[in-house]
C-alpha cells in the first residue's frame, strides 16, 4: 500500500517503502522537544533538591520542626514542670483539662501505634492496669518516656519532645491507670504501689523567668 498522492497529509513523502507502506516526514514540533527536555531538567533538579538538599530540609524533619515551634508557643504560659508526684497527678485537671487534652493528642500521634488509642496495649504493654515492666513509682514514667526502652523497640522521646511535653505525656500515662478500655491486653511486669493521693494546693512547677 502506497501513500495516496492526492491526500496532502503535510510534510515531505519519504522515498522509503516498508512492505508497501510509505510515510510522510512529519517531525515533532520544536515546542514538544523543549517540553521534553524541560521535563528531564525538572526531574533532575527535583531529585537533587528532595534527596540531597542537606540536613533540616527533609519533609519529616520540617514537619517535626514546625510541630516543635507550635508547641513552644503553646507552652509559653506554662512554668517548668517538676517531675514530682503531685505535679503529675494535678496536671490532668489543671486549667480545665487543657493540658490533658494536649497530652492526649501527643499520645495519639506518637504512642497509640504501640500502646493503643486508650492505652489498652497493642504490641506495646497495656498502660491501664496496675502492672508495669519498668515503672515502680509514678515518677519513673518520665524516665521511660525520655530514654525509651531500646530492647522493646520504644524510642527515646527525649530527643524529640521538650521537658514539658514529656511531663504532660507522663501525667497522661499516669492518668490511664485504672481505666478499663475494651480489648485490653493482659498485665505485664510487676504490680506497682498505688499512686499517691492528690494533695490540694500542691505546687505545679518552677516559674520561668
Amino acid at each position: 500500500m502506497t501513500a495516496d498522492p492526492s491526500v496532502n497529509a503535510g510534510g515531505r513523502l519519504l522515498d522509503h517503502n516498508y512492505d508497501g507502506i510509505q510515510e510522510y516526514d512529519n517531525p515533532t514540533p520544536g515546542w514538544w522537544h523543549l517540553l521534553f527536555i524541560g521535563s528531564i531538567a525538572f526531574s533532575l533538579i527535583y531529585a537533587a533538591v528532595y534527596h540531597f538538599e542537606g540536613p533540616g530540609r527533609d519533609p519529616h524533619e520540617a514537619l517535626a520542626s514546625d510541630q516543635n515551634a507550635y508547641y513552644e508557643r503553646l507552652f509559653g504560659d506554662l512554668e517548668e514542670l517538676k517531675n514530682e508526684p503531685q505535679v503529675l497527678l494535678a496536671l490532668p485537671t489543671r486549667d480545665g483539662g487543657k493540658w490533658q487534652a494536649l497530652a492526649g493528642a501527643l499520645f495519639i500521634q506518637n504512642c497509640a501505634q504501640c500502646h493503643g488509642a486508650k492505652g489498652e496495649g497493642l504490641n506495646g504493654p497495656n498502660l491501664t492496669d496496675d502492672s508495669y515492666i519498668h515503672i515502680k513509682q509514678i515518677t519513673d514514667i518520665l524516665a521511660v518516656i525520655t530514654d525509651g526502652v531500646g530492647a522493646k523497640g520504644m524510642p527515646a522521646w527525649g530527643v524529640r519532645f521538650n521537658p514539658n511535653q514529656r511531663m504532660l505525656l507522663a501525667a497522661y500515662v499516669a492518668s490511664l491507670r485504672g481505666t478499663t478500655p475494651p480489648g485490653a491486653k493482659a498485665p505485664e511486669g510487676d504490680p506497682a504501689p498505688p499512686w499517691p493521693a492528690v494533695a490540694s494546693g500542691a505546687p505545679l512547677g518552677t516559674p520561668v523567668n
